[in-house]
């Protein structure tokens, strides 16, 4: 989990911190540098490329057998990935697109954010998605998952 989570966390500060021109201030949705076109992608995207990393990395280690589970013959990998990684990023986009229209609606539309407080907003949401979509598919695989016989003995 660490493995994603300080990337995601320090390269999305790095990236927001870098795209704001104007250090001063940053609008919701308004200009060319305003928040939602940072983390919007983010939401989307990061999401997506963690659940399919994720359900990879987890398939492909009960195929060596690096772990004590195997997965189910009877699962169809790929519709799993694309399913789960499509919803993951579908719900969190549009639980990130609710959330700025609900503090834009709230504060002001012309409401001045501070660039580097937001671009630390958007490094620890990144963070927060790294740990989440690292959990929820290995949660959603686990009952595809089950122990080898060669683990139940040497238990």
């Amino acid at each position: 989990m660490i493995i994603y989570v300080l990337p995601n966390v320090f390269f999305n500060f790095i990236i927001a911190y870098a795209s704001f021109n104007e250090l001063g201030y940053t609008h919701f949705f308004a200009g060319n540098q305003c928040l939602a076109r940072l983390t919007l992608p983010m939401a989307i995207f990061l999401p997506v490329v963690l659940t399919i990393d994720i359900i990879k990395r987890i398939t492909d280690a009960a195929e060596q057998h690096a772990i004590e589970f195997a997965v189910d013959d009877q699962l169809n990998l790929k519709k799993l990935m694309t399913r789960l990684s499509i919803l993951h990023g579908l719900i969190t986009g549009s639980l990130v697109f609710l959330s700025l229209m609900f503090a834009q609606f709230i504060l002001s539309e012309y409401y001045k954010l501070d660039a580097t407080a937001m671009a630390v907003l958007v490094g620890i949401l990144a963070g927060l998605l790294s740990v989440l979509f690292t959990y929820l598919p290995v949660w959603r695989l686990r009952k595809y998952l089950y122990r080898t016989v060669a683990s139940l003995d040497t238990n």
